[in-house]
């Protein structure tokens, strides 16, 4: 008798083992556009994937009977049982109100993504300063009249333009090695705000494929494959600012959509002296999902500006009655740019397990600044006008292959990339100047030549309640620099590599709780004309070590929330002086902290957001008390309530930023400020009105400040003080849109 029970347990196995397969499947959406990223599991089993870019998942061990479940954020939630012939689904999902519900902790390295994407839900950008403000923790801050890029502030760092953030645009690399105004300068105002479909960031050195910048951490902008409907929008504000958007879809089938897109902006700003702002950025795009598995996408993207500036003003001059918070010393300061881009990515998936994605891009840029920082402390006569100039080259590309395998409940995913990246920069010239139109003197002029080629690979190791993913970085780097102020031709060259290791562990405490790990190595290049001077002992690639402790969880169903404790030694740090053409060195430094942040929905329509950051920053070769890193973030707050109802939209957005050192003692500190901004918009079929306010409150703040030691015409001593930009005041603009 026990015998046959014990064949008829074997047989009831092996029948059940039997209808155990492999399912294979494609998630998109009603128009039946890939979605990347959708959670699948199988509810029984308990195995879950995510769907590739191409929307495609592989899941194991499926047992007739069993159910599959297919979640995406903004999307309702597909449940489809699995059948004995059926091992392919196309599975079809349809739009639904944003539900946080709906999101699941699972083994996601780039857990970021969803916070961005329900951020960007909650409160779309429409301006360019809202783009990098979407990044918890990060804070910007212009200084130049709107047409220079934005000072970022990001884990205890002034980032100054980039020095220790990596920026992208589709691929396309936005810092700009040895650049005029200052090693790796980030101008994203080329970026139409409203084209952003998802923002990808992480924090820290821990990624194989984000190599130079890569310290602070990263950032990815990903532009929209194709438009839902067009739209001509106009906006109208103080300060005579107006701005006229355009984005028309022109193609629009199955498997192939273009469209362009266009901005003009003009503001006179706040200021007494007219910023006379004007801004053009045109865009195009055209992806197309071809037979086989393939995909094509082409962008091409032109942006040009120009502008005034009142510069940065001393604390003095204000205090003694010179000039108003708004006024200037000096309102010759300006400048202009363009650059233009174009970047073709083309993605191929060779087999259910195999893909390989391939993008190249090239950008020709040009730059002119025009800057007085410390007004008449070196030409008394004359002034400190100095001008930074630049004709630039960048073309790169890179080619990237991944190759998982599946074992029962375990998957590898093997990834290898390889690329390179060339700048040549034509005539990058620092110039004294007396009113934008006559050169007093040259102090730098020359070409330079940079190339950096690559290669990466990791491995992420899914196994159990474990993700564990390894990886390697080599960086190899060619500086190139012909002194033009030189009476004979030197081509002056040099080499470096650099090879950074990684790596991430994540643990899966169960559906609600995921814990993670991340340790890695990182670097930030330093300038060509710095590496190349025989008489500078400045480091080329000097090492970021990095470590980072979290938790992301949802302690009930409609909340997500996140904290880590993170720390990031520099072997060195620099600082650029831009009127003199010089790097300092500001030697090791040392920085630490705590992340948090919470995204709640609170009803079905009222949601909140808030992120805290706190960080230590000090400099590690310096006596106690004279080792403070001027204008390193100390507490940094954001948080906001947000209403999505039906065709009605409201976001009030606060944020903070306590006072830091301004210098390494800290007898001169900057100022913190807290700023409420206000936005709302309404839907009535096919117009949207709204408005935004910026500074609800009207709070007298400084939006960027220095220590700068500076003389005016008027005064026989120079004086070290704050120099700052005021904050723009109480700001409403309105606006209507029409789609069609």
């Amino acid at each position: 008798m026990m015998k046959r029970f014990t064949l008829l347990v074997f047989f009831m196995v092996l029948l059940g083992s039997s209808y155990a397969k492999d399912i294979r499947g494609v998630v998109m959406d009603e128009d039946k556009t890939p979605l990347e990223g959708a959670y699948i599991q199988l509810l029984q089993a308990g195995y879950h994937t995510h769907s590739d870019e191409f929307g495609k998942f592989i899941i194991p061990n499926a047992g007739t009977g069993d159910t599959l479940q297919i979640m995406y954020l903004g999307f309702e939630t597909v449940s489809v049982p699995v059948g004995n012939n059926d091992d392919s689904y196309v599975i079809q999902m349809k739009e639904a109100d944003f539900e946080l519900e709906t999101v699941i902790v699972g083994q996601n390295i780039k857990k970021n993504n969803i916070i961005s994407k329900i951020d960007l839900e909650l409160a779309p950008v429409t301006s360019s300063q809202e783009v990098l403000r979407k990044v918890p923790g990060l804070f910007i801050g212009q200084h130049a009249g709107g047409g220079k890029a934005e000072q970022i502030f990001l884990r205890g760092f002034d980032i100054d333009h980039g020095t220790d953030v990596s920026l992208t645009v589709d691929g396309i690399p936005v810092n700009m090695v040895s650049h005029a105004h200052g090693q790796g300068y980030s101008d994203l105002h080329f970026v139409i705000p409203e084209t952003i479909e998802a923002i990808d960031f992480g924090k820290g050195p821990y990624y194989a494929d984000k190599g130079n910048f890569t310290t602070a951490g990263y950032v990815g902008f990903n532009t929209k494959d194709k438009l839902k409907e067009s739209e001509v929008t106009l906006d109208y504000g103080r300060f005579n600012y107006g701005r006229i958007l355009g984005m028309f879809d022109i193609v629009n089938k199955e498997n192939h959509n273009a469209y362009i897109a266009s901005e003009f902006i003009s503001s006179d700003g706040p200021f007494e002296s007219s910023q006379n702002f004007r801004r053009i950025n045109l865009m195009g795009k055209y992806t197309a999902n071809i037979a086989d598995n393939r995909k094509l996408s082409v962008m091409a993207s032109h942006f040009t500006s120009r502008w005034d500036a009142s510069g940065q003003i001393p604390v003095r001059a204000v205090e003694q009655g010179l000039i108003t918070r708004f006024g200037a010393i000096d309102d010759t300061e300006g400048g202009q740019t363009s650059r233009t881009n174009v970047g073709i990515t083309y993605d191929h998936m060779i087999s259910d397990n195999t893909i390989v994605k391939n993008n190249i891009y090239y950008s020709l840029y040009d730059f002119e600044l025009f800057s007085n920082f410390t007004f008449f402390l070196e030409d008394p006569v004359n002034g400190d006008q100095i001008r930074q100039y630049e004709d630039r080259q960048m073309f790169g590309g890179e080619s990237v292959i991944s190759h998982s395998v599946t074992k029962g409940d375990s998957e590898v995913l093997f990834r290898v990339g390889v690329g390179f990246r060339n700048d040549r920069s034509k005539g990058n010239e620092l110039s004294r100047t007396l009113n934008r139109t006559t050169t007093l003197s040259t102090i730098q002029k020359g070409d330079i030549d940079e190339t950096n080629y690559f290669l990466y690979g990791d491995i992420g190791w899914d196994i159990g309640s474990f993700l564990i993913e390894p990886g390697v970085r080599l960086d190899v780097f060619r500086f190139s620099y012909v002194d033009d102020l030189t009476p004979l031709y030197d081509n002056l060259s040099q080499s470096k590599a650099f090879v950074s290791p990684k790596l991430n562990i994540i643990y899966n405490l169960n559906h609600s709780t995921q814990l993670f790990l991340k340790g890695g190595i990182g670097f930030h290049s330093n300038d060509t004309r710095v590496v190349l001077d025989d008489t500078s002992d400045a480091p080329i690639l000097p090492a970021a070590y990095g470590a980072d402790l979290g938790i992301t969880f949802k302690p009930v169903k409609r909340m997500i929330a996140n904290a880590a404790l993170w720390y990031l030694h520099l072997d060195q740090e620099f600082v650029y002086v831009g009127d003199a053409g010089i790097v300092e060195l500001s030697g090791k430094t040392r920085r630490l902290g705590v992340d948090a942040g919470i995204r709640y929905q609170f009803t079905d329509w009222l949601f909140g957001t808030s992120d805290f950051t706190y960080s230590f920053a000090r400099s590690t070769e310096d006596a106690e008390g004279e080792n403070l890193i001027p204008l390193a973030p100390v507490i940094t707050t954001t948080a906001g309530l947000s209403v999505v109802k039906d065709d009605f939209n409201v976001s009030l957005q606060f944020r903070y930023l306590g006072d830091r050192p301004a210098n390494e003692d800290n007898s001169i500190v900057a100022e913190g400020y807290y700023i409420t901004d206000l936005s709302a918009n309404y839907n009535f079929k096919k117009l949207r009105f709204g408005f935004s306010i910026e500074n609800l409150f009207n709070q007298e703040w400084n939006e960027t400040q220095f220590a700068t030691e500076s003389r005016l015409f008027n005064e026989a001593q120079s004086v070290e003080e704050i120099h700052f930009t005021p904050g723009t005041p109480f700001n409403i603009r309105g606006t209507l849109s029409y789609r069609f």
